[in-house]
């Protein structure tokens, strides 16, 4: 990786000044973020499709099936919060490479695994890497681009890597059908080695120049078992037959630790996650309307491609393509959207992206075994996919512009892991809430768990609506006209922007 000088500026960044949007130092940027960060996100839906024939070669039934599928989450989402804080410590080039090159290694375990705990254990090792990398990438795009092409820069990641998410199922199914499940992860190979040449000869290095001399050990072992106590009890929950000792266990080793975290983050001079950054509201509501959209979007991109695949009888390939319209309009969209967020501020998107995902997902529900795919299945399919180009973009955006620079790194830990575990809990509660797990299955199941996902989606479009008016009442009160007083005129008294926390702590 390219170390060259010292760390220096709002953002730590090593080698020079921020870069340009379309220069050829942005292009190296935004390629090695995306074919990173890209990788990861293929790899955590590509496996769903893949379950079927992964379950007959290795001969397992299916609890197995469900660990191999939430093994992966389950690390990432405990994981991720701590590699922010590695980054900004370490460097985010070096511990993004360092997480490429693990997951890497993961998938060649995966790869060659001859039993159901073989590739387990290589899941959750890909898990592992994961977190290591996906923070990193948003942070070096946050440091390393000017701040006028920032917006642009993460519109064209979100879209980008939105893809990959989303032609998981596609790529998957048609690699299943072509030749074996083993593919899906040999194909991280080439795409880590193409990402470890590029940071080694174009990625400058940039680290928190503030960040203290030793890392929040404590705290960081309480956010593991804390985490992972809580989505072990939800992957438990889901599991047939139900074992309540195992669920009531893990959920409150679980919650214990979650506040032990808080406790320890609270007290330590040097927190892994600086709770100052909670003091801007607009953090911390961004951060939950991303609880609300991917713990919708996590269950849509499982059941529905199960859904299609057992109760519409589709194959493997068919039912990935279904969902290449999501991919192709995030494409088509996020990079727009990105740019005109930044002309007309986040909060209209964020209020009508979330509502038309609500939208598709009530037109899903109306599908059923019969169903003709032009009319029961792509209408659904193509306002969700509207409704998230409108979204990521934007959303990505406003949750990192609303912490100080100098913790990118954890800003996108915070909402990367908010948003991997939602979509953990997801997965693991709707299912059980829906009847999916039950005697009804996924063909009487998959109605109500569409409207349980649309109604999670509509309150994230609500909260930002409350935002907006929000802010815009703020605007007009500081468009004020000046006050009279004892026969002079002074301007009205302006306060710190709502959105952004004050290095070290405080109300924004």
């Amino acid at each position: 990786m390219n170390q060259r000088g010292r760390s220096g500026g709002p953002g730590g960044r090593s080698g020079g000044e921020a870069v340009a949007w379309g220069t050829p130092a942005g292009r190296w940027l935004l390629a090695a973020t995306v074919l990173g960060s890209g990788m990861a996100f293929l790899d955590s839906t590509v496996v769903n499709v893949a379950l079927p024939a992964i379950g007959a070669d290795l001969g397992t039934g299916l609890a197995g099936l469900q660990w191999i599928s939430n093994s992966y989450l389950l690390t990432l989402s405990a994981l991720i919060l701590l590699s922010g804080a590695l980054g900004d410590r370490f460097g985010r080039v070096r511990v993004f490479a360092v997480g490429v090159a693990w997951f890497a290694l993961a998938s060649v375990l995966c790869v060659v695994a001859s039993d159901t705990a073989t590739l387990i254990a290589g899941r959750i090792a890909q898990g592992v890497g994961g977190a290591l990398l996906t923070p990193g990438s948003l942070a070096i795009l946050q440091v390393g681009f000017r701040e006028e092409d920032r917006g642009r820069a993460i519109g064209a990641w979100s879209g980008l890597t939105g893809v990959a998410s989303a032609v998981g199922p596609f790529v998957g199914g048609w690699l299943v059908d072509a030749g074996s499940w083993r593919l899906i992860f040999l194909l991280n190979i080439p795409l880590a080695v193409a990402v470890l040449l590029i940071a080694w000869r174009h990625l400058p290095e940039s680290r928190d120049p503030a960040a203290p001399a030793r890392l929040d050990y404590a705290g960081a072992g309480a956010a593991v078992v804390g985490l992972a106590g809580v989505t072990y009890a939800l992957i438990s929950a889901g599991e047939q037959p139900f074992a309540p000792g195992r669920v009531l266990v893990g959920g409150a080793a679980g919650l214990c630790a979650l506040l032990a975290f808080v406790m320890v983050e609270r007290r330590s001079d040097h927190p892994m996650l600086p709770l100052g950054v909670f003091g801007s509201v607009r953090f911390s509501a961004v951060n939950v309307m991303t609880v609300l959209l991917y713990g919708a979007l996590g269950p849509l991109f499982f059941l529905l491609v199960i859904f299609l695949q057992e109760a519409m009888g589709y194959s493997a390939l068919a039912a990935g393509a279904a969902s290449l319209p999501i991919t192709l309009l995030m494409l088509l969209l996020s990079g727009r959207s990105g740019r005109l967020a930044e002309r007309i501020g986040p909060w209209i998107q964020l209020t009508l992206g979330p509502l038309a995902v609500a939208a598709g997902l009530v037109l899903l529900a109306t599908a059923h075994g019969g169903s003709d795919y032009l009319t029961g299945v792509l209408p659904g399919v193509l306002v969700v996919g509207a409704g998230l180009a409108a979204t990521v973009a934007p959303l990505t955006s406003t949750v990192l512009a609303s912490a100080p620079l100098r913790h990118a790194g954890v800003a996108s830990g915070v909402n990367n892991a908010v948003a991997r575990s939602a979509q953990l809990i997801g997965v693991a509660a709707v299912p059980v809430l829906a009847g999916v797990t039950g005697p009804r299955g996924i063909s009487g199941g998959f109605a109500p768990a569409m409207l349980i996902l649309a109604g999670l989606s509509a309150a994230a479009g609500l909260l930002a609506l409350a935002l907006l008016r929000r802010e815009r009442r703020a605007a007009a009160a500081a468009r004020a006209p000046r006050a009279l007083f004892c026969g002079a005129t002074s301007p009205p008294l302006r306060m710190p922007p709502p959105e952004r926390a004050e290095p070290g702590g405080g109300p924004g």
